[in-house]
């Protein structure tokens, strides 16, 4: 076996633990029931066509965006609907539009970082700021300026039309940067706190 299909075989598995069965195959019942091409699911979810197509081949093993695991799980519930068969196409176009439009509450199920010292931070770093009455400062505190702050010089470098462009151009090979263009650059603000609370922090918003 080859690195390559070694390092799928490897990446389905970890699917398979962590969203309960491979990517590919939750996907293709999606693309079946709804109709859809990869292309028109992917933006429904708010990812790259490449991106997708990577996620269900086992080339990538993780949704890194916790919003776009959620548009997944809202897709799933609407698909799965006992009524579904029976609603006109109108509507379904409608549903996914405000699936589209959506963004993860908060982040769960991540491992929260013990200690004064920030996540990621080599040790021997300085401590987080601490608010008056002697706390750390939250997760979701902490989430938000980060967030903002990248959203900020983005958006003070370039257009959103030039950052969705650039995000384009990056796709095919460096999807996770593409990603991570989009959500600060384009994305709404809940959405870009989540991704840098999960990305950054590693840990749920509270």
């Amino acid at each position: 076996m080859s690195a390559a299909e070694d390092t799928i075989v490897r990446n389905r598995s970890l699917q398979a633990e962590w969203y309960g069965e491979p990517l590919g195959e939750r996907v293709r019942r999606l693309l079946d029931r709804l109709g859809l091409s990869q292309s028109g699911l992917a933006g429904v979810l708010g990812l790259s066509a490449p991106m997708l197509s990577q996620l269900m081949s086992g080339q990538r093993a993780k949704i890194s965006n916790p919003a776009v695991l959620h548009r997944l799980m809202a897709v799933e519930e609407l698909a799965a609907d006992p009524g579904f068969a029976e609603l006109p196409a109108a509507r379904v176009k409608e549903r996914l539009a405000e699936i589209r439009a959506e963004s993860a509450p908060t982040t769960s199920g991540l491992r929260v970082p013990t200690g004064d010292r920030a996540p990621g931070a080599a040790p021997g770093a300085a401590a987080p700021e601490r608010a008056p009455d002697g706390r750390a400062p939250g997760v979701r505190a902490r989430a938000e300026a980060g967030a903002r702050d990248v959203q900020a010089l983005l958006r003070e470098v370039a257009s959103a039309g030039e950052i969705e462009e650039a995000a384009a151009l990056l796709a095919d090979r460096y999807p996770d940067l593409a990603e991570a263009l989009r959500v600060y650059g384009t994305g709404r603000t809940g959405e870009a706190e989540a991704h840098f609370a999960q990305t950054v922090l590693r840990a749920p918003i509270r």
